[in-house]
């Protein structure tokens, strides 16, 4: 395999079994509590506002879990995933949790021209997104094809400065390792396990991912025209992103044990199309 999109499908089409089966999506709790939310979307609703009635989009939606619970807010859902496996999960999760929502198997990329451009009033991306797709610019021009004029834009994501540092040390330093800005070629991780507790063995541990500057996706959906009407900045992210060096905090959160104001953990972007 030597696309990035093959050798990327590979590894998360291993995993997305495992990550339905893991505590840490709690997707029993979708089936047994028709107001269960996932901890990210609780997370976002304070900046997300009100998506009651909105037509709304989540790009590279994994196994659902973020998806089903805008749409238990009001949304109409339409997921995108290019994992066919995930979106299998996805499904499955929909169904048991009584949602309807269309899922699509495409490539972010493709995204307007397999569900049509200018359909949708929310285009929403989730945690650990960004790093799998080489061109930033692209990304920008991808999500404003897709929003009506008025439509808005909606990402809480990791930090590029979390994603920059070498994540497992003995002391509590944050180190700078990895790129901060995006590259032509991509940083290739091999790894076994994955960021859910499970004791699967995987056969596909290579990915290929990029960073990409603050800066450089601000610019990417200026450039494609939306507006930006909203930039925040966290100290928590919903994972133990720095190899054991993070604390556990109520609602999934986590954030360095040390000094946790030393660093940018995620966050939230929002956007608009301007109305013609």
């Amino acid at each position: 395999m030597t696309d990035y999109r093959d050798v990327n499908r590979a590894n998360w089409d291993d995993r997305a079994a495992a990550h339905a089966a893991s505590s840490d999506y709690n997707v029993a709790a979708f089936a047994s509590d028709p107001g269960f939310l996932s901890d990210v979307v609780r997370f976002d609703r304070p900046l997300l506002g009100d998506v009651t009635g909105l037509r709304g989009v989540h790009l590279q939606c994994h196994i659902g879990t973020d998806t089903v619970s805008l749409a238990r807010l009001g949304a109409t859902m339409t997921g995108l995933d290019f994992s066919p496996k995930s979106l299998d999960q996805a499904r499955a999760l929909a169904s048991v949790a009584g949602a309807d929502i269309t899922f699509v198997e495409a490539d972010v990329y493709a995204a307007p021209d397999v569900l049509g451009a200018g359909r949708f009033d929310l285009a929403y991306t989730g945690i650990g997104a960004l790093c799998w797709l080489p061109d930033i610019t692209r990304w920008g021009e991808t999500v404003a094809r897709l929003l009506k004029p008025g439509g808005r834009f909606f990402m809480r994501e990791g930090h590029p400065v979390l994603w920059s540092l070498e994540w497992e040390r003995a002391d509590d330093l944050l180190v700078l390792d990895h790129p901060y800005f995006e590259l032509d070629e991509p940083t290739v991780f091999d790894e076994p396990g994955t960021y859910v507790h499970t004791d699967t063995d995987f056969e596909h541990n290579t990915t290929h991912e990029w960073n990409h500057g603050l800066g450089e996706i601000v610019t990417a959906l200026l450039d494609a025209g939306l507006t930006i009407t909203g930039l925040t900045e966290h100290t928590t992210v919903p994972w133990d992103g720095l190899g054991g060096r993070m604390r556990q905090l109520p609602g999934g959160e986590f954030q360095v044990a040390a000094r946790p104001e030393r660093l940018p953990h995620t966050y939230t972007l929002q956007a608009v199309r301007p109305a013609v």
